[in-house]
């Protein structure tokens, strides 16, 4: 208010400290108070940045789902457990990260709605006292004309004076959204993972020298800074968490740790989106020969077999392709199982990445256009 008061009385001609033109209570804080003016500039921040994040997010999305239209022919092992599980594209599990991302996002549209009721003009519990009957409507009309929100004046005033809920949720949205990313970033090192020694399905833009130690090395900095950018966001909510719980009464006077904390996450989120998108997954490329390779000595694909020879039978032959190093196919027309051609229908990799029963004629029909 001092700042406003000097400002102001410098643009009338008077001089700093003096505050007979403007004086800092009587005038620049008529009508309010620190307990109206901070949650609602808190809440017009976070709003303000809610659309770039959000962007950010959309933008990371439609990333990932170019990804899996790129690998939609890719055939690969899906894995549970860090174990071999059935078939799948690499399109597919593309486009759960995709979906995840955009989940989050709805996360964070429906929490930025609470954020647009206002508590201005609610003083300093939530009565109004000492502000004018129609002040909290003109402030409130005048603060969406200047942001183009659809603010509104609180329902509750004495519930958004005494409470940061409404931030703390929109914390909780960006948590959410941190999960999200910190797991897809911890995929992509894993898929990456070689370039001889590991998976290796999938290859990351090389964005620096790797090592200093290991020539050739080229480390997966990018998700890894995801991760890290993740990590903080994290502990950032649990501080949101703890300050918005630490209220007493009427107010909350931890409103600027929360206030900061807020503010960090959804910035150090939105360019860690941005970098992950353009730095990363823009430019990723399928290993095709490899996938297909993991996927052909792997013994998961012996799950399609269960409908049509039983659950038990189809678990010792996996077991017995293990100990023996040889493949599915072999030992099931060894032991006159199926015949040659049902049990190509039954183990073709393409085939059981579509929902219903391989090798069943109605289901392995071509879908109708």
């Amino acid at each position: 208010n001092e700042v406003l008061a000097n400002r102001a009385a410098e643009l009338l001609g008077g001089r700093r400290g003096v505050y007979d033109l403007v004086h800092p209570n009587d005038h620049v804080n008529m009508g309010q108070s620190t307990n109206d003016v901070f949650p609602t500039a808190t809440r017009l921040a976070l709003l303000g940045e809610h659309a770039r994040l959000v962007q950010a997010a959309r933008n990371l999305a439609s990333s990932l789902d170019r990804a899996s239209v790129r690998f939609a022919a890719v055939l690969k092992v899906g894995r549970t457990h860090l174990q071999d599980a059935v078939p799948m594209t690499l399109g597919q599990e593309f486009s759960g990260y995709a979906a995840c991302v955009a989940a989050a996002v709805e996360d964070l549209e429906y929490a930025s709605t609470r954020l647009l009721e206002l508590n201005i003009g609610a003083t300093a519990v939530g009565t109004g006292l000492n502000a004018g009957d129609d002040y909290t409507q003109r402030v409130t009309g005048t603060l969406r004309a200047l942001t183009g929100l659809d603010v509104r004046p609180a329902a509750n005033p004495f519930r958004v004076t005494q409470s940061m809920g409404d931030v703390a949720g929109y914390s909780g949205a960006m948590r959410r959204l941190s999960v999200e990313l910190s797991k897809i970033a911890n995929d992509l090192r894993l898929l990456s993972m070689g370039p001889r020694a590991g998976l290796a399905e999938i290859r990351l833009p090389a964005v620096q020298p790797g090592s200093s130690i290991m020539p050739g090395k080229v480390n997966p900095s990018i998700p890894e800074m995801v991760n890290q950018v993740c990590y903080q966001a994290l502990g950032c909510d649990l501080t949101v968490s703890a300050a918005a719980e630490a209220g007493q009464l009427e107010l909350n006077v931890m409103m600027p740790v929360i206030a900061w904390n807020a503010l960090h996450t959804s910035r150090i989120l939105r360019e860690a989106m941005r970098m992950l998108a353009t730095r990363c997954v823009d430019g990723i490329e399928a290993d095709d020969a490899r996938c297909l390779e993991l996927l052909e000595r792997s013994t998961a694909v012996a799950t399609a077999l269960s409908p049509h020879i039983g659950y038990a039978r189809t678990a010792d032959i996996a077991k017995a392709a293990v100990e023996t190093g040889r493949t599915i196919r072999e030992l099931v027309l060894e032991r006159g199982l199926l015949a040659p051609e049902q049990l190509d229908l039954i183990l073709s990799p393409g085939r059981m990445t579509r929902p219903g029963i391989a090798g069943d004629a109605a289901g392995d029909q071509e879908p109708s256009s």
